[in-house]
């Protein structure tokens, strides 16, 4: 596999225009904060997900990796995180695609005024919910084509689309409604809320983890997969700026709405270029985007737990398959949660609110996968230094891991503190219920594979499945074996 190749892996998997209205509520700083998470989170990940998959490259993933280094309870805590952290991510992304929908219409006010009803998202979102469900349970090839078509005609068109709307319009001399001076683009750090919602887009880079399979692929990965990072990088945080920019030129920051504004910046653009009939066009490839979107992670995660499952973590009931080998038992539990938080639409003040709740929680509780998966790094380095690995971290025998670790986290600690301040932009009812909700939601459902672990049973275990996940043993003593051994 080539460098430029892997480079447009990593890009596909984490690129996604949902959440740019969000940060485009900072103007010209929002550049400052993606570059910020790229170098304290985007990378890092990278750098020790591609370590970690070429030592521990058998199938379960996080769970081996946190497994290996602190013991199958937390392993088995990660994966979870994993899993129900795209479950609860589900009612934030199909709101966006309510809003896709709603824009179709003719009528931008009209428009905004359904896409903002509680109502409507929620029959939408759980119609859209279901339907890729279902398509799941027809098997992979039909997944699998949604998620390739969908994503080119939902997010690359769309995205290279407003980048380019955005450029003409502010080369063009046109009046932005950013301040682009240069001393714009450092953030007022001394005003605390400043940067509470800028800690969200750390899960916009969320996801590299998964592609780090494909080093294996590679040639010379020591020297070419730190290149096509770099490069998958540089074209990442390349589209969320100016994507964020663009919006941010042709909507004044106090009309910045979370889950409207992209859909409006394109409306606008069009009035502009005198193209309005691709509006409707345009909300139609987003709506699409979103479901391919949807499809990829309804299957993916759960596919992961499910493994992990046959090897006596989960009930019996959690680990049911239909004839294609789709993972229906976890797919029905999946979708009962996000029927339940999707619920919070119609019982939170606005949308708005309840869409930047849900997105919160969600951020939480995939940091702290990602702050067992850096601190397993650096114990992995130590317990096991003479495991081969394909990748190796530069830097020398410690130094390079603790150095990329360190600084991965670092930021997720950073961000995971962040999240649960209100944020001063947006309204979101009592602030003392929003930090209650996040840390009740924290607690519960990290609290829940605690439990699951206490109650598992051995006739857990699907001896019929085991070669889906080959079992291991933690309690080999590193001094007792040689690593071939191991």
């Amino acid at each position: 596999m080539g460098v430029f190749t892997l480079a447009m892996i990593n890009v596909s998997a984490i690129v996604s225009l949902r959440g740019l209205p969000a940060e485009a509520t900072y103007g010209l700083s929002s550049a400052f904060y993606y570059i910020f998470a790229a170098i304290f989170f985007l990378i890092p990940v990278s750098l020790v997900a591609a370590e970690l998959t070429t030592g521990w490259p058998q199938k379960g993933g996080v769970f081996r990796w946190v497994g290996e280094a602190f013991g199958t309870r937390l392993g088995f805590l990660a994966i979870w995180l994993q899993w129900i952290e795209s479950t609860i991510w589900f009612p934030t992304v199909l709101t966006f695609a309510a809003v896709s929908l709603a824009f179709i219409g003719p009528d931008q006010r009209w428009d905004e005024a359904v896409s903002a009803n509680k109502w409507y998202v929620l029959a939408i979102v759980l119609a859209v919910y279901w339907s890729a469900t279902l398509l799941n349970f027809k098997g992979m090839r039909t997944s699998a084509g949604i998620t390739k078509w969908g994503t080119m005609i939902g997010t690359v068109i769309p995205g290279a689309l407003l980048i380019i709307f955005g450029l003409i319009y502010w080369g063009s001399g046109n009046k932005v409604d950013i301040n682009m001076s240069p001393g714009s683009f450092f953030p007022d750090l001394t005003n605390f809320n400043n940067i509470v919602l800028a800690a969200s887009i750390f899960l916009f880079y969320a996801g590299m983890e998964m592609s780090a399979v494909h080093v294996k692929d590679v040639k010379d990965p020591g020297r070419n997969y730190p290149l096509a990072i770099l490069i998958a990088a540089l074209i990442t945080v390349g589209i969320f700026v100016l994507g964020t920019l663009a919006i941010g030129y042709i909507i004044p920051e106090a009309q910045i709405n979370l889950v409207q504004s992209l859909l409006i910046a394109f409306d606008k653009f069009f009035t502009i270029f005198h193209i309005t009939w691709l509006g409707p066009v345009m909300a139609v490839c987003l709506a699409c985007g979103v479901l391919a979107q949807v499809v990829a992670w309804v299957g993916g995660p759960s596919k992961g737990l499910l493994q992990v499952g046959y090897a006596g973590y989960l009930p019996r009931a959690m680990q049911k398959t239909n004839k294609k080998g789709v993972q229906t038992g976890i797919l029905f539990i999946q979708g009962g949660i996000v029927t339940i938080l999707s619920v919070m639409f119609v019982i939170m003040p606005s949308v708005q609110s309840a869409y930047q709740i849900i997105s919160q929680l969600t951020i939480i509780l995939y940091l702290i996968m990602y702050m067992l998966m850096f601190a397993a790094g650096i114990a992995l380095r130590h317990k096991e230094p003479n495991v081969p690995r394909t990748f190796r971290i530069p830097g020398g025998k410690h130094f390079g891991m603790w150095l990329v670790a360190g600084v991965g986290l670092l930021g997720s600690v950073i961000a995971f503190l962040l999240s649960f301040v209100p944020p001063d932009q947006i309204s979101v009812g009592s602030p003392t219920m929003y930090v209650a909700i996040l840390i009740l939601g924290a607690i519960v459902f990290a609290g829940i594979p605690f439990l699951i672990y206490a109650m598992k049973k051995p006739e857990w275990k699907n001896t019929d499945s085991a070669n889906e996940f080959e079992p291991f043993n933690w309690e080999i003593k590193a001094e007792s074996t040689s690593p071939e051994q191991k």
